[in-house]
């Protein structure tokens, strides 16, 4: 019988801002197998799915992945299979087949706000747009999507927990949207973005820059 080679090694799992980031990014756009060792994140924007990569230190390669029904869609995909993280992962609240039955996480209050960035980045909106009462005014909101109301009822109350914010849930069609207004989401903002050296999505960065300012 041959030998075998050198056990693969184990990741070393310790909570950072690109950590909870990438768990922000898998809570919206990620997936665990049922087999208990595969992870997989999906994204149709190529640079999130290298960040992802970047911030678990993968070197998998990314792949696209065709589907829809009519005009096609393409997205750009990463898989990898992880034991240890994959654990990890169960232990702090994401599970397989996810979207409608995750509820309250366990992210340290210190990286609650890379997790939140990463969550925004993956299935999240910013619409800023002039103010149609006000024309020297803009509005701005900020919402968390998700298809499980326990998880953004979570979301809620851990950041009215923290910042002292309430914003309004809403059930859209096949989904719910956590919203926070123009006041709330400029705090809000500033604690997720609280600085140039983190990993995030530049486009929704860009949108909402000039209210990261002491001026607002």
């Amino acid at each position: 019988m041959g030998k075998r080679g050198p056990a693969p090694k184990r990741r070393v799992i310790e909570w950072d801002s690109s950590l909870a980031y990438a768990v922000g990014l898998l809570v919206t756009d990620g997936n665990l197998s049922p087999d208990g060792r595969h992870i997989d994140f999906t994204s149709k924007d190529r640079e999130l799915v290298e960040m992802f990569k970047n911030c678990l230190s993968l070197d998998n390669r990314i792949g696209l992945k065709f589907g829809g029904f009519g005009k096609p869609t393409v997205v750009h995909r990463v898989q990898f299979s992880d034991v240890g993280l994959y654990q990890w992962l169960l232990r702090i609240g994401v599970t397989p087949n996810k979207s409608k039955v995750i509820g309250a996480l366990d992210i340290p209050v210190e990286y609650f706000f890379d997790f939140l960035r990463g969550h925004l980045d993956g299935d999240g909106t910013t619409r800023k747009y002039p103010d149609p009462v006000y024309p020297k005014a803009q509005r701005l909101y900020v919402s968390f999507i998700s298809a499980s109301r326990p998880h953004l009822e979570w979301l809620q109350s851990r950041i009215k927990e923290l910042l002292g914010l309430t914003g309004f849930l809403q059930e859209r069609s096949r989904s719910f949207e956590l919203t926070y207004a123009k006041q709330e989401s400029i705090l809000l903002l500033r604690v997720m973005y609280y600085s140039t050296d983190i990993p995030c999505l530049e486009r929704k960065r860009r949108i909402v820059k000039e209210f990261l300012t002491s001026d607002w």
